[in-house]
């Protein structure tokens, strides 16, 4: 135990606390190192409004929308709606023979960030809350068995101690990322609305500047992508709840480190909120991953960059002939995810995921590639079912994958196109049974 001074009687064998991460959010708070719950309860109580579940989303949210406060953030005006709808109304086309997917846009809708996170609330709280029971878990783990039995009805506090502080980080992270985002699947997860392809005015008028491209080619372009997430999420029913449940199940599979918890814990200051804000932006509760969780992982990063791949692909198709600044924009677009931004990294220090896929310019090149060769028909059909689609392998050689399949070329009938599609699901090697190529094993 290391005698740090003022963290109180830290060896005084009357605290039950030692020796875990509340031993300095008790020990100080109190005479011969027992806690002051009157004292205590005064900290904190501002984060202790009651709340359901694991998180306190109502202090997560006003969070967010304090972050995005700090900064001029208009709801969009009549003349950014219709224009948001005429751009995607447009790229609609223009994906029409770039695609065989039909439109998948229900409405459009032009966003300010607090109308963004607002929208995207639902669909964070089912991607986020499996780690958080995790988190706040541990925190009561963490209590040995006297201390807990000292503390009694006052556990529940703590449980809500660890909403709270959850609530306060990813607020923070969701926050900072509505600062950034362009449109409603810019991150490639589908958080908005189904069907409603949404950009954010503000965000493209900051991402626009010094780009040398008209903004009228910049919202169209934004538009396009948008639009195409919504293609293939609406004509790919799986993809949409495979995802987030993919992103829920890692969640759950993760470890939380208590030792690391207990180490920072017990060097903070309780009074000092600027030591406990810059602890919990540091990822105070950074899960870790398991050898499983990392190949979990993997294949998560690999849908993800599959998405995205496809995105740009028919994006690109579909701008080829028409926009001169496409190529400018697409590599703008593509610099800037491989950038990313502090509040990418405080998500990926809470979940663990990164949200910019490290593999995009391969599954880019794959979807492609594999256009170039059998047609658009074969390189939408791989989206009919998981387990077509290519795996982490399959991107270390983009231009071979399918590569022993001949598909028709052109118009294909009822029976050739069911026909090619068997091809796809028996693949070359596998003598009909219906498995996957390589490892057996789908490529999610």
């Amino acid at each position: 135990m290391n005698d740090t001074p003022g963290q109180g009687d830290q060896d005084d064998p009357k605290n039950p606390f030692q020796g875990t991460p509340f031993e300095q959010l008790f020990g100080s708070m109190g005479a011969q190192g027992m806690p002051d719950l009157g004292a205590l309860f005064s900290q904190v109580q501002a984060m202790m409004q009651p709340f359901d579940g694991p998180v306190n989303w109502q202090l997560a949210t006003d969070l967010a929308r304090k972050t995005v406060a700090a900064s001029p953030d208009p709801s969009p005006d009549s003349a950014q709606t219709n224009a948001v709808a005429d751009a995607v109304r447009l790229a609609d086309l223009w994906l029409d023979e770039a695609t065989d997917f039909s439109s998948g846009v229900t409405s459009t809708a032009a966003w300010s960030r607090a109308e963004w996170i607002e929208s995207t609330r639902e669909v964070w709280q089912r991607l986020v809350e499996p780690v958080a029971e995790h988190v706040v878990g541990a925190m009561g783990a963490a209590l040995p068995g006297e201390a807990k039995a000292m503390a009694g009805p006052f556990l529940g506090m703590l449980t809500q101690m660890g909403g709270a502080l959850f609530g306060s980080q990813i607020g923070t992270a969701i926050g900072g990322l509505a600062s950034e985002v362009l449109t409603a699947s810019d991150i490639g997860l589908p958080l908005g609305p189904t069907g409603r392809a949404a950009l954010l005015p503000a965000n493209i008028a900051a991402f626009a500047e010094g780009l040398d491209v008209p903004a009228e080619d910049v919202t169209l372009y934004l538009a396009l992508r948008e639009a195409a997430h919504q293609r293939l999420f609406a004509h790919v029913p799986w993809l949409r709840e495979h995802l987030l449940t993919a992103v829920a199940d890692y969640g759950r599979g993760i470890s939380i480190d208590t030792a690391g918890i207990e180490e920072q814990l017990r060097s903070l200051d309780p009074s000092n909120m600027e030591e406990i804000q810059s602890a919990l932006e540091g990822g105070l509760f950074a899960p870790t991953k398991s050898p499983a969780q990392e190949a979990a992982l993997q294949r998560l990063e690999t849908t993800l960059a599959l998405v995205e791949g496809w995105v740009d692909e028919v994006v690109g198709q579909a701008t080829a002939n028409r926009m001169p600044s496409a190529a400018r924009l697409h590599e703008a677009v593509r610099r800037r995810r491989a950038a990313g931004g502090p509040a990418e990294e405080t998500f990926a220090a809470l979940v663990g995921l990164e949200l910019r896929p490290r593999r995009l310019r391969d599954a880019s090149t794959l979807w492609g590639s594999l256009r170039a060769r059998q047609g658009v028909e074969a390189r939408d059909a791989v989206w009919l079912h998981p387990d077509l689609l290519p795996t982490a392998d399959d991107l270390d050689d983009p231009l071979g994958f399918r590569e022993g399949l001949d598909m028709p070329r052109g118009e294909m009938s009822a029976e050739e196109f069911d026909a090619a599609l068997q091809q796809l699901l028996d693949g070359p090697d596998t003598g009909g049974s219906g498995e996957p190529d390589g490892s057996g094993e789908p490529g999610v």
